[in-house]
């Protein structure tokens, strides 16, 4: 059993979303975590214990936690409100324990009040998925006709969102995913193909949620001038050299990194105003390997999630 320091609150999981940040993890292409390590960074739970200068949550409040888990507040990426670059962030599930676990303890002011709208399971992907996937969504601007590389998670929850603004989106799977093509065009996307060709018309805006590097080349193809193509992910395969002109005419090729507490606030208030409904696959917490197989092998449709307590 964790307990809590004067900054903390501890926490019984009901729920643990699982991610690709996970499996990169797991699989030790991100190189640096904590060792031992509980992973796991789309945390619901409840609040059982708490610390002395824990002021916004009570016991027994639902709460959630996500992939940001500490900042120093002093580096000049926090002082410039951009926290998500903090030279000494840490991350749940990777430098702090994480929710492939019964309990855990997490940082109050990285915590985050949940809608009582949503259950446990359904309210866990919003918090890596949807978030990360809000923040490359909001680098998009006002692109009317948006590609979305990979259709997991993240992009389920967003197109959601962009059709609540009036959005058209492309979704792209690996070639032959006929089901997850399928799933793109039930939840209202204009198309849905194969990543390896083009789309019927030129698009605004991409984001790659696939952690597929050659995937940068064939979005650039995919957008029109002026546009702009999001990497989402934490980690990508090399990307391949591709020739100069497909990047010219101002295209834009930029990449995210972690988020911040104000994209937290900002999503989780509008979800439930769509409202965003989250596609679940459900395990039980010992059997988190299956899930991350599952994940890895392409067999989830929409999130996959443990059920803990």
């Amino acid at each position: 059993m964790p307990q809590p320091n004067s900054e903390q609150v501890l926490i019984r999981v009901h729920a643990c979303a699982v991610c690709r940040t996970d499996l990169h993890i797991v699989d030790g292409e991100l190189t640096d975590p904590k060792l031992p390590l509980i992973p796991g960074h789309q945390i619901v739970g409840t609040v059982e214990a708490k610390g002395d200068s824990v002021v916004n949550f009570h016991i027994g409040q639902r709460v959630g936690v996500p992939w940001l888990g500490h900042t120093c507040n002093r580096c000049r990426y926090c002082v410039s409100n951009r926290e998500n670059l903090c030279d000494y962030a840490e991350f749940t599930g990777y430098h702090l324990d994480g929710g492939y676990a019964e309990y855990t303890v997490a940082d109050y002011r990285f915590c985050f009040s949940l809608d009582p709208s949503y259950p446990d399971l359904q309210a866990a992907p919003l918090l890596c998925g949807g978030l990360i996937g809000y923040r490359a969504y909001s680098m998009t601007g006002d692109a009317e006709k948006l590609g979305f590389y990979g259709f997991g998670s993240s992009a389920h929850i967003l197109i959601q969102l962009a059709r609540y603004h009036g959005r058209q989106v492309f979704a792209f799977t690996r070639p032959g995913d006929i089901q997850g093509q399928k799933f793109a065009r039930e939840l209202g996307a204009t198309w849905a193909g194969n990543s390896n060709i083009l789309p019927p018309e030129p698009l605004d805006a991409a984001i790659i949620f696939a952690p597929v590097g050659k995937l940068v080349p064939a979005a650039l193809r995919a957008v029109a001038k002026g546009g702009i193509v999001v990497c989402a992910g934490i980690h990508m395969s090399d990307i391949p050299a591709f020739p100069y002109q497909i990047l010219w005419q101002e295209r834009v090729l930029r990449s995210v990194a972690n988020l911040t507490r104000q994209d937290g606030e900002e999503f989780l208030a509008i979800a439930p105003k769509i409202p965003i409904r989250t596609e679940v696959s459900s395990f039980p917490l010992d059997k988190a390997n299956e899930a991350l197989s599952a994940l890895r092998s392409g067999k989830i449709t929409g999130s996959a999630v443990l059920a803990v307590n």
